[in-house]
């Protein structure tokens, strides 16, 4: 049995979608080097049990079909229900909106941790929309906002920020979060630890 360490590596799938390329890649790599392959519950692809001679190798295989990975400082790519593509409960097109999210924010240089972004098309909150640190929820009136929920042994509800919102406004809001958050934040931490600031920049509705 080898003594060699093991590592992982993630693979970032914007709203979940996994592109064919890699899912091709992922499986021809996983067959090669007896890899195991994980769907996260942040929606994303981690492919485990890698040797740490063939990381950086199975890296490029990856990155040269359209592969992004995890690490530190990036922006969070927000959790997301299929949306009214394909449920007919769904008042809005999840995945367009979280593209429009990442498009804004892929630019920031640094980001800091621990916060999480969550996308419901409907007010069943499929996705956890409402114990999160930034939810989102589509309803027939606009979109509602929330702020410091979280899940966990102590699961919170977050506090509702908005409702009737245009699009426009949530990503504003969003933005105005982060950076409160990254102005608050020395390493990282959840956006609910942040709900009595003083300076906080939104109130419950």
């Amino acid at each position: 049995m080898s003594d060699e360490q093991k590592m992982s590596v993630t693979v970032l799938l914007p709203a979940g979608r996994l592109p064919l390329d890699i899912m091709a890649k992922a499986h021809s790599l996983a067959g090669k080097y007896s890899l195991k392959v994980y769907l996260s519950n942040a929606q994303n692809l981690r492919i485990m049990e890698i040797p740490e001679t063939e990381l950086e190798e199975i890296k490029s295989s990856l990155a040269a079909v359209g592969a992004t990975f995890k690490a530190k400082g990036k922006f969070p790519l927000p959790k997301v229900c299929v949306g009214n593509n394909s449920c007919n409960l769904g008042t809005i097109d999840t995945e367009a909106l979280s593209g429009v999210i990442v498009d804004k924010f892929s630019g920031r240089k640094h980001t800091k941790a621990k916060f999480k972004i969550v996308i419901s098309g409907c007010t069943l909150c499929c996705s956890g929309a409402k114990t999160t640190d930034i939810g989102i929820i589509g309803t027939r009136d606009g979109f509602e906002m929330y702020v410091g929920g979280k899940g966990g042994p102590f699961p919170k509800i977050g506090m509702r920020i908005g409702k009737k919102l245009a699009e426009d406004e949530v990503v504003e809001m969003v933005e105005t979060l982060v950076e409160f958050h990254d102005k608050k934040t020395e390493k990282k931490q959840r956006i609910f630890k942040l709900l009595k600031d003083p300076d906080f920049p939104y109130s419950e509705v």
